[in-house]
């Protein structure tokens, strides 16, 4: 059962200097907004007056979102972030509320991602390929943390607060929460905070592993991340996610082999000679979509 909500303050972050701004709240405003601007796309969790809990609709349109950019092959990055005053506190318990209905349907695997919707409404910014970077103001509980976690980097304000929620209701996280937590933190560190439930600091966050830095504007610091990305070859950029994200349980010799592997497209392929071109100055970083 997904992660679920708690009542908290928060503080709230203004909005980043590059990305489009966002109203929300407004009556019949979508759920979830997404704006590409230079090849990035800022993608917003906009139920502000809900702490952007997630209802049905909103897991629906986190999925289905995240699988239409996974597509767009001139996509650079992705910047993950939540409207007014929190980042996501968790489920909206309505969606739990409906045992007979969609969260039954909701509930029920995917064979052929292994995935059901409330964990793909995470695990799909993890299979967008090129790189997701989470801006997390506010309370980042429950299902709000397991969609964090799923980004490839999270940048935090101080004093944000963080849980993994779902033993206060007696549950456990299963929106991606236990695979994301392995790959990050040692197993006595995320058994802890799954078992207690405590609320942490964006700070204690970032020492335990959860979060990648800390910074008092989390948006200005993913933009200077962006900055030093989007030089790279998209190709490369790509590849290093793939690399890692597959074989970083894996053993030595299945991780050499698609170094190899990755490594051969990569040699003759034209990002990587604008790439070089870029490197000695003789280019500026305009690159070609991406081939995969």
């Amino acid at each position: 059962m997904p992660g679920v909500s708690a009542e908290t303050s928060s503080v709230e972050t203004g909005p980043t200097p590059t990305a489009p701004a966002t109203p929300g709240g407004a009556p019949g405003a979508p759920v979830l907004t997404c704006e590409i601007a230079d090849r990035v796309a800022y993608v917003r969790l906009n139920r502000p007056d809900k702490r952007n809990a997630l209802s049905t609709e909103l897991l629906h349109e986190l999925q289905h979102t995240a699988h239409r950019l996974a597509k767009d092959r001139t996509l650079r990055a992705v910047v993950l972030a939540g409207t007014g005053k929190a980042f996501c506190a968790g489920i909206d318990l309505s969606v739990l509320a409906d045992a007979k209905g969609s969260f039954v349907k909701g509930f029920l695997p995917r064979p052929w991602r292994g995935t059901n919707l409330f964990q793909e409404a995470c695990w799909a910014w993890r299979r967008i390929p090129v790189p997701v970077i989470a801006v997390v103001h506010g309370t980042c509980f429950g299902a709000g943390i397991q969609l964090a976690l799923a980004a490839d980097f999270r940048f935090t304000t101080p004093d944000a607060q963080w849980s993994v929620m779902e033993s206060k209701w007696g549950l456990v996280p299963d929106m991606s929460g236990v695979h994301a937590l392995s790959q990050l933190i040692p197993i006595d560190i995320a058994k802890r905070l799954s078992m207690t439930g405590e609320i942490i600091s964006g700070e204690r966050a970032a020492q335990l592993g959860l979060a990648t830095a800390v910074a008092s504007d989390p948006h200005t610091a993913a933009g200077e991340l962006l900055d030093a990305i989007l030089v790279r070859s998209p190709d490369s950029v790509a590849a290093s996610k793939r690399i890692f994200d597959d074989t970083w349980h894996a053993g030595a010799r299945r991780t050499f082999a698609r170094e190899r592997a990755e490594q051969a497209r990569l040699l003759f392929a034209r990002n990587t000679a604008i790439a070089r071109k870029v490197a000695t100055g003789a280019a500026k970083p305009d690159y070609a979509p991406r081939p995969r």
